[in-house]
């Protein structure tokens, strides 16, 4: 079976309490915590910056962050992420002038690179720079907002994008972003997707019930995961 990993989107925890909130989560078993950076200009929404990344590797997280860059321009804030403690750096190809020099620069900072697809935006970046990409992400959601349905073209794109990946031959992680729940999990992974990132479908069910515990949705998805 493939090494599944969930990420958490902190876009939708209870920020008056987010270290707890990501502690929780870890340990119900998630693996990644997913940082959604956005900027009012690029996408049109604004969230959250290096200070919230330095503040919870301050806080004791050590599992890996995956940071994803809505923004524009990309390359003054990449050293800000990877001083830190930024695990991945992923983003836009249309946000960025130079997409092979930006991929250079977060590799240059010490973190894991990638490419991060609209749901508009072709693979075709992929053709000239996969040698630089750690991780290839697809929104199945028009990114700038949490909350909205999976698009379901987004599984084709996700076959595309993982032949592309097997025929390099290459460790890239393929993570989707957008509308990931319990009951559609299995099918994105049967896709091809390896990495799936979570908002409200996590930190939103654990609100309903018990604020602190994640253990049964986490479990349910890791359950769905099991029968691909």
């Amino acid at each position: 079976m493939p090494d599944y990993k969930i990420a958490p989107s902190i876009l939708s925890a209870d920020f008056a309490r987010l270290g707890e909130e990501v502690d929780n989560v870890l340990k119900s078993g998630a693996d990644i915590v997913h940082f959604d950076v956005m900027d009012n200009h690029y996408v049109p929404n604004l969230t959250i910056g290096p200070l919230i990344c330095d503040a919870l590797r301050k806080h004791g997280v050590s599992a890996e962050i995956d940071v994803h860059l809505m923004v524009k321009p990309v390359d003054g804030i990449v050293p800000d992420f990877a001083k830190a403690g930024a695990s991945y750096i992923t983003f836009h190809p249309e946000a960025s002038e130079h997409v092979d020099r930006t991929l250079q620069l977060i590799k240059a900072e010490g973190c894991k690179s990638g490419l991060v697809f609209n749901p508009a935006t072709p693979l075709d970046y992929l053709n000239y720079v996969i040698d630089k990409v750690d991780m290839v992400l697809l929104m199945s959601v028009n990114p700038g907002f949490g909350g909205q349905s999976f698009i379901p073209s987004a599984l084709d794109k996700l076959r595309e994008a993982r032949k592309i990946i097997d025929a390099s031959g290459r460790d890239i992680r393929l993570e989707i972003d957008g509308g990931v729940k319990v009951n559609n999990i299995r099918d994105i992974a049967e896709a091809g997707a390896d990495t799936f990132v979570a908002g409200s479908a996590i930190f939103g069910a654990a609100q309903d019930s018990d604020p602190n515990d994640y253990d049964s949705v986490v479990q349910a998805m890791r359950d769905e995961l099991a029968k691909v």
